[in-house]
């Protein structure tokens, strides 16, 4: 590891973490909650503007940040591999909760069973559990 990122974290994130720029940012907020089991652990709203300035979002054992995207971060899109002991339900879970499938749970080669869904901003989620305990390149 470069000394570069030889420096403090706090808890729950890593040297690189998410930062999503969504449309109706608390409404989002919310949606993680209810279909990731998302803890908010902390959120600022504008209050000029009302909306969602900045929160921090912890998923499992992962925090990342959540803003209102506007101007030039509008409808900025990404992805995430999200790893729990239950593929199949959560994929279940996430399809009620409002998103849409893009496949169903699957035994992958590279010993994953996995999934994927598209959230209502537009992010891909790998919903993935680990067949086996070994690294990817053991």
């Amino acid at each position: 590891m470069h000394p570069i990122y030889n420096t403090y974290c706090p808890d729950g994130f890593g040297t690189m973490s998410p930062y999503l720029f969504v449309t109706d940012g608390l409404a989002y907020l919310d949606f993680l909650q209810k279909t990731f089991y998302a803890e908010v652990m902390q959120s600022h709203v504008n209050e000029e503007t009302g909306l969602l300035a900045n929160a921090i979002v912890k998923i499992g054992k992962s925090c990342f940040m959540v803003s209102e995207g506007r101007d030039e971060f509008a409808g900025m899109h990404t992805s995430f591999y999200l790893y729990v002991n239950d593929v199949d339900a959560l994929h279940a879970h996430a399809v009620e909760a409002g998103c849409t499938s893009v496949f169903e749970p699957a035994d992958m080669p590279y010993r994953d069973r996995q999934s994927g869904v598209i959230d209502p901003a537009g992010n891909y989620w790998w919903i993935s559990t680990r067949l086996e305990e070994k690294n990817y390149h053991d």
